[in-house]
């Protein structure tokens, strides 16, 4: 059984509860998420499967949520208008983040007032709360460190970067999808740290039979038929230069850019009238999309990037958005994961070597690790059955 809850009672921070022990029969895991994009999201929702296909119950939260009054809507709004208007300034921001101790005091405390919805939801006493964004996972591990929450936290790092706001040493479990941001958070104070299987889908697979054909997907889509496509991508918001990329894309003559622009409905409309390029807006079946096109041309190492390559098709990263997008660029590049293609020059070549490489399985490396419910199960001590 799982409940989604994305907007608390009017007038309170605190969201409504349960009695204890009412749902699964292995306990509940209550899940916080942050909807400031989907890949969060999108992790926190495959975690509550995995989790009820073993017996537990979830809930899933959405920090914004749990914040008082208008204040997490806010802080949403304001970080969307300035990665969609002024991306450059996200990258001075996480870095004086980074670099001053009182800046990163102030965001922490800010998160803090997520605390009494967090107490008010762990009253029903959850056997762990797992989150998949940093100001849960700030406020969460403030809570465990003063000894006001006696529930296990776990951490899953959705970025193969990791910034300081990802940890927190008094939380349990820092889940990392890759031996890279395992190790830099352990550099940044986690604790117990443990590299899993990313939380995709399964269906995701390149390994799983029954999806449509790259025929039947593009059909469905609207797509050209016997064109070479590359699907450019910047997230659920559509955040970056897509434009530039699918013009560049275009102007090598290897295949036709289909732009992914979510929720971006201005950028769907001057990808419609300005450019050669074809225009999505937001797709729910990601899997389609990946199976109508020959490669994926991605700016921010996100959870497109995983999907990507659990579906076993060719990427790489170009036009990086600021901060993040850099950051995680970097690492799927040193990872041996994702190509990053850092100028215009070298496109070209970037983009014959993908589609030459064709559709592959998913990467080797991660064969051998671990579940995410596997893991937690065994980790945390609470869980140990």
């Amino acid at each position: 059984m799982s409940l989604t809850v994305t907007t608390p009672p009017a007038g309170t921070p605190t969201p409504p509860v349960s009695p204890a022990g009412a749902d699964g029969a292995e306990g509940l895991v209550d899940i916080v998420s942050g909807s400031f994009g989907a890949g969060h999201d999108a992790a926190a929702r495959e975690i509550a499967r995995r989790l009820e296909a073993r017996g537990f119950a979830t809930r899933t939260w959405d920090i914004v949520d749990l914040m008082p009054g208008a204040v997490g809507r806010a802080l949403r709004a304001g970080y969307l208008r300035q990665v969609q208007t002024l991306p450059a300034t996200w990258s001075w921001t996480l870095r004086n983040i980074e670099a001053h101790p009182s800046v990163a005091r102030g965001v922490v405390r800010a998160t803090g007032m997520a605390e009494p919805g967090l107490l008010a939801l762990a009253a029903d006493r959850p056997v762990a709360v797992v989150s998949t964004h940093p100001f849960a996972s700030q406020a969460l591990g403030r809570l465990r460190h003063s000894g006001r929450l006696d529930v296990p936290v776990v951490t899953y790092l959705t970025d193969m970067s990791v910034h300081p706001l990802w940890v927190h040493p008094a939380v349990d479990l820092h889940l990392a999808v890759h031996a890279l941001p395992a190790a830099e958070a352990r550099r940044r104070g986690a604790g117990l740290t443990q590299v899993v299987r990313p939380a995709v889908p399964d269906v995701f697979s390149a390994l799983v039979g029954g999806r449509p054909t790259p025929l039947e997907s593009r059909r469905a889509l609207g797509l050209p038929l016997d064109e070479r496509l590359v699907l450019v991508t910047g997230g659920s918001c559509g955040i970056g230069d897509l434009e530039a990329a699918a013009a560049d894309i275009a102007a090598t003559g290897l295949a036709v850019p289909v732009v992914l622009c979510g929720r971006n409905d201005r950028l769907r409309a001057r990808v419609g009238v300005r450019s050669a390029a074809i225009a999505l807006g937001w797709i729910d079946d990601m899997c389609s999309v990946l199976d109508a096109v020959d490669a994926v041309v991605q700016n921010s190492g996100g959870f497109t990037s995983l999907e990507t390559l659990a579906a076993g098709v060719p990427i790489l990263t170009y036009r990086c958005i600021s901060g993040h997008g850099e950051t995680n660029a970097r690492a799927l590049d040193e990872a041996g994961l994702v190509r990053w293609v850092r100028s215009k020059e070298y496109l070209a070549d970037g983009l014959r070597d993908v589609l030459a490489t064709g559709a592959s399985s998913s990467p080797s490396s991660w064969w051998g690790y671990d579940d995410v419910v596997d893991t937690i199960q065994s980790r945390v001590p609470a869980w140990v059955r």
